[in-house]
């Protein structure tokens, strides 16, 4: 498929004029016009540029791309590195933030709520740009169990504040950095609330309004979403795809 093809499908599938967010959304650096080959990845590093090269990619898409709001305007330093190799190689690189994140099937939210079979999963209206899912797990678990749950899907230990030994059923989450949505999570009324960081502030919001929280990794969290962005465009459009995943314990 061409650039162009790429460029607006994407902005129409992950309704991307209707969010407002911290970096554009769509192409962010110009390669070349066709695209065969596709490397997803999570964050447009130089170790996944550095891959996409060796693979021989058309495009990567990403979900932390280039040129957020509170970055420097220049390119000098990690950068320009960056940005010189994609231009180099003619590779484009297409980035998606926030429309990733609410995307209702194949976004971080989502797909992680699959991926830890929780039932019922859908963001809550009207809030926080459909950013916050809720939902229940089909038996309520220790919390303990589902920190434990969380670890085998994720491939870490989270960080789990509350009582090991309560039980909890009713969640909801925010990917990434999106601790401080916990306020929300304790006003919809549900036993525990899961994101990726934490913040000082977060343990004392848990505890004084009687919600479990799990900081299960911004990296760990938000994975799935990108690859399953790469694997739908792979079978809708016969496009190569290879998901990089660049380690990152944070």
């Amino acid at each position: 498929m061409t650039r162009t093809e790429l460029t607006q499908y994407l902005a129409d599938f992950l309704r991307v004029s209707a969010f407002k967010d911290y970096a554009p959304n769509g192409l962010q650096v110009e390669g070349k016009a066709e695209i065969r080959t596709i490397v997803t990845g999570v964050t447009a590093c130089q170790a996944l540029i550095d891959e996409a090269i060796r693979l021989k990619a058309d495009a990567i898409l990403v979900h932390h791309g280039f040129f957020w709001k509170s970055e420097p305007e220049v390119i000098t330093g990690m950068k320009q590195r960056r940005i010189k190799a994609l231009l180099a190689h003619d590779i484009n690189l297409f980035g998606y933030h926030l429309p990733l994140d609410a995307h209702p099937m194949l976004g971080n939210n989502a797909t992680l709520g699959r991926k830890l079979g929780i039932l019922d999963a859908e963001a809550v209206e009207d809030v926080a740009q459909g950013l916050v899912w809720r939902g229940k797990l089909d038996l309520p678990v220790s919390a303990s169990e589902f920190a434990a749950t969380l670890g085998e899907v994720l491939g870490r230990t989270p960080l789990h504040i509350g009582e090991s030994s309560d039980e909890i059923q009713h969640l909801a989450w925010c990917t990434g950095g999106a601790q401080d949505y916990i306020d929300i999570a304790a006003s919809l009324g549900v036993d525990a609330f899961i994101s990726g960081e934490v913040s000082e502030r977060t343990f004392h919001s848990a505890v004084e309004q009687g919600i479990h929280y799990y900081a299960a990794g911004h990296h760990a969290t938000e994975r799935f979403g990108i690859e399953a962005l790469g694997r739908h465009l792979a079978r809708e459009f016969n496009l190569v795809h290879h998901f990089v995943d660049i380690d990152n314990p944070v």
